[in-house]
């Protein structure tokens, strides 16, 4: 790929001193939206059903949004390649705002369903643009400040998005949860539209050659992730797991999954390139952050139910108990440019991996009933080690590739953290409710528990049943922790390929284990 021209570079330098501050206030604006929407419906379910009905479908406004984001992520990380990362975010800011405006003038539970995946298409091209964009805007030695902000916004709005979608629907309207996106969204949006320069790049198109794009491949990816991940995402609760339904999705997926390889073959310019998994660095961050998503489903789903039904916390007190990792996790990420200056990006996401696959196990040793303060310690501890795992990936494995192929990079890992936390759930869901049937004499699942209690103490027998099941889950959890070590121990290099000059260049240089030896890509700065 060629250099820059001075004019370029005239153009990356007013963006990174001039105007860069409010393009991050626009990103971080946009993370916000993304990140509320994926919890701020929960504690409104109550009001939406009341006005809607439709109970026996509402979990389609989570599933629904969730599988909208996941399959659209790559289809916007190829096209913020080959267009530019300021129309995709545009356009997917659009769909977002548009896609809320049509939740709060839904009629019906079926059309809030269908306006929360439009949501969900706009919500991809802001998560993964963010992320590529983060990484365009920042050299490689200022990218932890970056991404420990875009951490600290994800973890927040995450935390208080249940309290804030509760306050709404209690004090307003539930309407409100989805209009209160339209004028944050709009100033994210002015400020991207005004402040956002991209530098023009040269093309390796041959001239007057027009970008193509794959939309067979975009059209296969969406149809197969979508297939897999209602497959996965249902199977269990809508249906057992050997029924018919489950039998004829999973097939159906595994015959799109053919069909993608071999329309992704024949493609041009394909929406999942073969070297994603082809390069090393790539592949094993893929496959590690993958494993991060469904670690992830411990904590976060199971770990409240623990915090209510064992420790006998009230619903806040449980909600404390898991955000404390949001504490430790932006904090950390924030530090760990000190330590992958020194020993390498792949051996400080080891080091925190590592701990974490050593703190999921130590949830097996805590004494039952056990008091609150012992898996809030572990929660902190356990966000500040996954905090030292992910950012050095992150920004390690796109500081190996150019401009040219960032966004593809970006959204192939996103995707696979997004899939993990799919799998993680039907998974450690199916154990969960297993371990619980077994110690309650066949009947139960950890749904009814949670719904049961009504704020009472639940009896001793379910009790032992909920920490049975929740060990393990969490024994789960620490095996998948380990497995993520052994894919950046044998299958990632030891030193990522990171290039002289991010933002274009293709010569590569390794990160080094001594300081400052990564601050060699000074970016579009």
């Amino acid at each position: 790929m060629s250099g820059t021209t001075p004019a370029t570079r005239d153009a990356a330098q007013r963006t990174a001193t001039g105007q860069r501050g409010a393009v991050v206030a626009a990103l971080m604006l946009a993370m916000a939206l993304a990140a509320l929407d994926s919890t701020i419906v929960s504690t409104a379910v109550p009001q939406i059903v009341g006005d809607l009905g439709g109970f026996s479908v509402f979990s389609w406004l989570f599933s629904g949004y969730l599988l909208a984001v996941t399959v659209s992520l790559p289809v916007y990380g190829k096209l913020s390649d080959t267009f530019g990362r300021k129309p995709v975010l545009v356009a997917g800011a659009a769909v977002f705002l548009l896609g809320s405006l049509l939740c709060a003038l839904a009629w019906n539970m079926a059309a809030l369903i269908a306006f929360r995946i439009v949501q969900g298409l706009g919500g991809g091209a802001l998560q993964g643009t963010v992320q590529t964009l983060a990484a365009d805007l920042y050299p490689l030695e200022e990218r932890p400040k970056i991404q420990s902000k875009l951490s600290t916004v994800w973890a927040v709005s995450a935390v208080a998005g249940p309290g804030l979608g509760g306050v709404l629907a209690a004090y307003a309207d539930w309407r409100w949860i989805f209009l209160v996106n339209l004028p944050i969204g709009a100033v994210a949006l002015w400020l991207i539209v005004r402040h956002l320069h991209e530098p023009r790049r040269e093309s390796s198109r041959s001239p007057g050659a027009r970008a193509r794009v794959d939309w067979a491949g975009a059209l296969t990816v969406f149809a197969c992730g979508g297939v897999l991940l209602t497959a996965l995402v249902q199977g269990g609760v809508a249906w057992p797991w050997l029924s018919a339904p489950s039998v004829a999705l999973f097939g159906t997926g595994l015959a799109l999954v053919a069909l993608v390889v071999v329309v992704e073959r024949r493609a041009a310019e394909p929406i999942i390139p073969g070297w994603v998994w082809r390069r090393r660095t790539i592949a094993a961050v893929n496959l590690a952050l993958g494993a991060l998503g469904l670690l992830m489903v411990a904590p976060t789903v199971f770990l409240p139910t623990y915090a209510q039904s064992v420790l006998g916390l009230a619903p806040v007190a449980a909600g404390f108990v898991l955000s404390v990792w949001t504490l430790s996790w932006p904090v950390a990420a924030a530090l760990s440019q000190h330590v992958y200056r020194r020993i390498g990006f792949r051996d400080t996401a080891m080091l925190g991996i590592g701990a974490a696959t050593l703190i999921l196990f130590a949830f097996l040793f805590l004494p039952y009933p056990g008091r609150a303060w012992q898996p809030t310690l572990l929660m902190l501890l356990l966000g500040a080690a996954l905090g030292l795992f992910q950012l050095p990936l992150i920004v390690g494995v796109q500081s190996t590739v150019g401009w040219a192929e960032r966004g593809t990079t970006t959204a192939s890992v996103l995707f696979c953290r997004q899939t993990g936390q799919t799998i993680g759930a039907a998974v450690f869901g199916a154990v969960a409710n297993g371990v619980l049937a077994a110690h309650l004499g066949g009947t139960g699942d950890l749904d009814s528990v949670t719904r049961g209690l009504d704020g009472g103490v639940a009896p001793e027998a379910t009790r032992r049943a909920v920490a049975a099941a929740v060990h393990a889950v969490y024994l789960g959890a620490a095996c998948a922790a380990a497995l993520a070590f052994l894919v950046l121990l044998f299958v990632a290099p030891r030193r990522f390929p990171v290039l002289r000059n991010s933002a274009d260049r293709a010569a590569p240089e390794t990160d080094q284990s001594t300081p400052g030896a990564d601050r060699s890509a000074p970016g579009t700065d």
